[in-house]
């Protein structure tokens, strides 16, 4: 079988200002089993076998969020995960239908996010549970963050980590990301190749961001990870869950 590397080891897009790759997590270490109980592994598939994966997290027992550019024909979510080999541990539920937003734009990454409305409902437990979203209230920007997911763990490795891994993220005061409605951080360590659609989450344990892209630009010498911000996109997010619920149950 194939396996699709978009999000493991291919750079995305080359711009003038620098470079662009999916996320990962690099440095970081591994997270206490079953600590991010919201977390999920998004196994994405085509219609010619070939696979690949993305982070995500779960926002009840019928919805799942993760990247836009996370797209494929079909997905299948591991939910109460930490270490992904040990299959028996592991809830898995495919997806009914994606609602990625329609005006996500794979130029330039804005906009990317998607919801996934789940085929079956999540069975919560202390290892499956859902986390709640910062709102329209809570649109200042925090400070101290983490992100956490199974990607890649070094720049230069091509394979995922079977464990949960976690990084704290520090976001700063940038024009250009607020301009496009995103939260950034700066360094070496944090988000790149792997790890894309799992959650930004600050000190009041709400998830404020989507990871999206590392962006590399030529006249910095660290990379810059940035996160689709969802209290910018809480209306849209409520409202693509209700008609979801509301057309299936019709």
């Amino acid at each position: 079988m194939f396996i699709h590397c978009d999000l493991l080891i291919l750079t995305l897009v080359l711009t003038l200002d620098g470079r662009v790759h999916a996320g990962k997590i690099i440095g970081g270490s591994e997270a206490v089993p079953h600590s991010r109980p919201y977390m999920v592994l998004v196994e994405r598939n085509w219609n010619n076998g070939s696979k690949a994966f993305c982070g995500g997290f779960l926002l009840n027992e019928d919805f799942v969020m993760t990247a836009a550019h996370c797209q494929a024909s079909s997905y299948k979510i591991s939910l109460g995960a930490h270490d992904v080999s040990k299959k028996n541990e592991i809830q898995i539920i495919s997806v009914d239908q994606a609602f990625p937003r329609r005006d996500y734009n794979p130029a330039n990454f804005r906009n990317d996010i998607m919801v996934l409305k789940l085929s079956s409902k999540a069975r919560f437990s202390e290892n499956v549970k859902p986390i709640a979203l910062a709102g329209k209230g809570d649109a200042n920007l925090p400070k101290s963050c983490s992100t956490s997911g199974w990607g890649a763990t070094e720049k230069i490795k091509m394979y995922m980590s079977s464990v949960l891994r976690e990084i704290n993220v520090t976001l700063v005061d940038n024009e250009d990301c607020a301009r496009a409605n995103l939260y950034c951080a700066e360094g070496e360590a944090g988000v790149g190749h792997g790890d894309s659609g799992g959650p930004l989450v600050c000190e009041d344990k709400k998830a404020y961001g989507v990871v999206s892209t590392r962006f590399i630009p030529k006249s910095l010498s660290s990379a810059i990870q940035r996160f689709t911000q969802i209290p910018d996109q809480r209306s849209w997010i409520d409202s693509t869950m209700m008609k979801a619920l509301k057309n299936y149950n019709n």
